[in-house]
């Protein structure tokens, strides 16, 4: 059998198809290494692109209808980020001190579950979310009439399922609820926490919305204590100050399972963090909830003062402080920030980590 021989413009063309194959293999093969061995963005360059990329954002307005909160300096803005094992990455104003307003709902149901119970909590007060504004007296009427599947307060973190929850807090006084309330708080931050008299004075001068609420409840018997007692120890629990960098130690304090990761201290249990996550889910940023878990995937809780805090179980808490605020009551920047910071670190709960 003849064999034919390749002319040299075949011999060529197998040369540069060969020589290809094997460009294209050592390509991938760098690029492989390239990526092992490259490093990721770390936490502080994540933080510091958000804190750049979002300062100059000038959407939103501060609370109005809170007077101390109206004059906020709406150019603050700072971000942090703590770890379960303690490390802590800021940018901007996160020491900045402002009112926790209605993210200190998440501790006084830390400690209302801690010392009630879970199932108390869901008779009682309930917790799906109500999909209506966090100060609605129509949800509590929805609810005592059936429409939904919750009792009166409807769910912890909007603003009557929150003085239900504080009307729950054991104390002989009003003086002992509120030591006992600001303490955990204390202890979830890792330092003393201090009443903002001027925002509790603002607030409790104008604040007949909120005992509506209590009356209406109490009405329904919903509410466990005197009304006006409660709404005084809830602004209270309102109007202590907080810095960003304190939401994020408080925050990273559920995210591992209720040990302080600073001061090592079990504030709390696992299977309390973990429910308080999940109402943080339910409910943590208003009626707009369900849009923030299905773009950004982590629980979270906000304020009107300007601060949010999302928790990353297991891993972190990132905290943001910017006092404009959306329609729904939520910090613009906040958001932006967290959901910037998120996506860089590929931390949404609902995502799975492939191994490489």
């Amino acid at each position: 059998m003849m064999t034919r021989k390749k002319s040299f413009p075949g011999y060529l063309n197998t040369a540069a198809i060969a020589s290809y194959v094997v460009f294209c293999i050592t390509q991938a093969a760098l690029a492989r290494d390239f990526s092992q061995q490259a490093p990721a963005l770390n936490i502080q360059q994540v933080v510091d692109r958000a804190y750049n990329h979002y300062k100059t954002i000038t959407d939103g307005s501060n609370a109005s209808y809170i007077s101390y909160l109206a004059k906020a300096n709406t150019k603050l803005y700072g971000i942090a980020v703590v770890t379960t094992d303690g490390k802590i990455f800021e940018a901007g104003d996160a020491e900045h001190l402002f009112p926790v307003e209605s993210i200190a709902k998440v501790f006084t149901l830390a400690h209302v579950l801690k010392v009630k119970g879970a199932k108390t909590v869901q008779n009682k007060i309930g917790v799906n979310a109500t999909g209506l504004p966090f100060n609605s007296a129509l949800a509590i009427e929805l609810n005592h009439d059936k429409l939904t599947g919750s009792p009166p307060p409807g769910n912890p973190l909007v603003n009557a399922g929150a003085i239900a929850t504080a009307s729950l807090v054991d104390g002989k006084s009003l003086e002992e609820k509120w030591n006992m309330l600001l303490k955990e708080a204390s202890a979830f931050a890792g330092h003393s926490l201090m009443l903002n008299k001027d925002v509790y004075d603002s607030e409790m001068a104008d604040n007949q919305h909120n005992l509506a609420i209590a009356v209406l409840l109490k009405s329904y018997k919903s509410l466990y204590a005197d009304p006006t007692e409660t709404i005084d120890l809830y602004t209270r629990e309102c109007s202590y100050d907080v810095t960003a960098k304190d939401l994020a130690v408080m925050g990273a304090t559920l995210a591992n399972g209720g040990t302080n990761p600073l001061t090592h201290q079990a504030v709390t249990d696992a299977e309390t963090s973990a429910r308080v996550l999940a109402v943080m889910a339910t409910a943590g940023l208003y009626n707009t909830s369900g849009e923030w878990l299905y773009n950004v995937g982590l629980p979270a809780k906000s304020g009107v003062g300007g601060g949010i805090v999302a928790v990353v179980p297991g891993k972190m808490a990132i905290a943001v402080y910017s006092s404009p605020l959306d329609a729904a009551g939520n910090s613009v920047r906040g958001q932006l920030a967290i959901q910037s910071i998120a996506q860089d670190l590929g931390v949404n709960i609902f995502k799975i980590q492939m191994q490489k």
